[in-house]
Formats: structure tokens, C-alpha cells, sequence
């Protein structure tokens, strides 16, 4: 994990979920959240394992239940174990600065993998900045992994891009707290249809 501000890494409930699962050598579940049904569910078998997880709400799913992020809020304030609230893999600039300024995320997944390597790096620095003004932890994707989640724009029909060093090195510069690197990984239901490559 990049090396987050001082502030930031006192205050951020992602990054402290994060860190405190690198310093006790555990991982974290990332579960994502379609509606309350769904949120009510994951906050119960979170607490009922005593386990740290991170809620996640994609793009999509805000902009038919905004209210979401509201009730997961709650739930995270009132929980008995340590929760955060992430965006992930927003795509579009304006809903990205319109969630910065009025939705309660710990942390955004600024995927701006549909761009070359070097938009990619200046969209993600300049929304990074933003969401740092704010207390919100950002993530971002170097490289491209390969399949489509729900909602996500762009990225279905284009082959992986792999990470390079000196990709992580530029994203590092540009501030993010959180790098989702293209190792290989594939995005369901890519693999479903195309199939693996090992190989790589």
C-alpha cells in the first residue's frame, strides 16, 4: 500500500482497516452492496465473525438509490466492528466531484483504466487532490484488468494491460492510497466467456 499523509492515516477508516490488516497479517473483505437487504446482511455476518470489511457501493447503484450511502453511513457509525464505505471503480469526472461534495465515502476507486496510461495518471492526480481536501482516501487502477463489473463503462472489449514498475512509481507520485495493479487478475464474467491465459 502507497505511503498515505499523516492525517489521513489517523482518520481514514479504509486505510486504518487496511493497515491494521498488513500490521496483523490478515485480509480484509471487500463486499459489495446492491441494496439494504444486502448491506443489512453483510453488516450482520461482519459482526457476527468479528471482522473488519470495507462496504462497497458501485457507480450505478448510487445513481438509482443515492439513499445507500446514507444507511451504510449509519450502520458503520453504529457497528461493533471496524467498517468503511467505498465508491468503486468510478468512472465519470462530475459524479466523482459530486459524491466528494455530498455523499459520506471513506474511499474512491478513481478508475480512469478506459484512458492511455498518461490520462489516466493526470485524471486520477487531479481528482485525487480533491478527494484528499475532503478526508476520502483514493484508489486507483495502473494498467487495465481485463472483463466488465456492473455498470463499469469501456473496459469489456479491451485486452489487459499489464502494470509496470515504473507505472507504480507515477501513481505513487500522484498521491493515491490505495493501487489496484493488472497482474493478471481478471473480472468475472470475462473469464466465463473468454476463458484464462496463465501464460501471462
Amino acid at each position: 500500500m502507497p505511503e498515505p499523509t499523516e492525517n489521513l492515516r489517523n482518520t481514514n477508516r479504509t486505510l486504518r482497516i487496511l493497515e491494521d490488516a498488513v500490521k496483523g497479517n490478515y485480509g480484509v473483505l471487500a463486499a459489495i452492496c446492491y441494496n439494504i437487504e444486502h448491506l443489512t446482511a453483510i453488516v450482520k455476518a461482519a459482526e457476527a465473525k468479528r471482522s473488519p470489511l470495507v462496504l462497497l457501493l458501485f457507480p450505478s447503484t448510487l445513481r438509482q438509490l443515492p439513499t445507500l450511502a446514507w444507511a451504510a453511513s449509519a450502520a458503520i457509525k453504529s457497528a461493533t466492528v471496524p467498517l468503511s464505505l467505498h465508491l468503486d471503480h468510478a468512472q465519470d469526472v462530475s459524479q466523482i466531484e459530486e459524491v466528494v461534495k455530498t455523499l459520506p465515502f471513506d474511499s474512491i476507486m478513481v478508475d480512469m483504466s478506459h484512458y492511455d496510461h498518461e490520462e489516466n495518471l493526470a485524471k486520477t492526480a487531479a481528482l485525487t487532490k480533491l478527494c484528499h481536501k475532503r478526508g476520502i482516501a483514493v484508489e486507483a487502477e495502473s494498467g487495465r484488468i481485463n472483463g466488465g463489473e456492473d455498470g463499469i463503462a469501456d473496459t469489456d472489449d479491451l485486452e489487459a494491460l499489464f502494470t509496470s514498475p515504473e507505472e507504480v512509481e507515477n501513481f505513487l507520485k500522484a498521491g493515491i492510497d490505495i493501487l489496484a495493479p493488472s497482474v493478471g487478475n481478471i473480472h468475472d464474467p470475462w473469464a466465463c466467456i473468454h476463458g484464462t491465459s496463465r501464460d501471462k
